[in-house]
């Protein structure tokens, strides 16, 4: 029987200090969203709760202002 051992994820933005949250950077908040718009948990991609609500709200304020989409879900009509 084999036994997992899982690395613990680092925060990228305790890890890089230069490296800021953002609104108007639509290419970096892109990673933190799925393919259907929705925003990723800390548990996924690894960042601390401060960083995390940080996100939150720069995703949102960038849905707002239509940097980023709420959905990429296109339907033909």
């Amino acid at each position: 029987m084999k036994m997992f051992t899982y690395r613990k994820k680092i925060c990228k933005f305790c890890e890089n200090k230069k490296m800021e949250i953002d609104y108007k950077n639509p290419s970096m908040l892109r990673s933190f969203v799925t393919e259907q718009g929705k925003i990723l948990p800390s548990r996924i991609t690894g960042t601390c709760a401060r960083h995390q609500r940080g996100l939150v709200t720069a995703i949102k304020r960038a849905r707002n202002i239509a940097l980023l989409p709420y959905t990429n879900d296109v339907k033909n009509a």
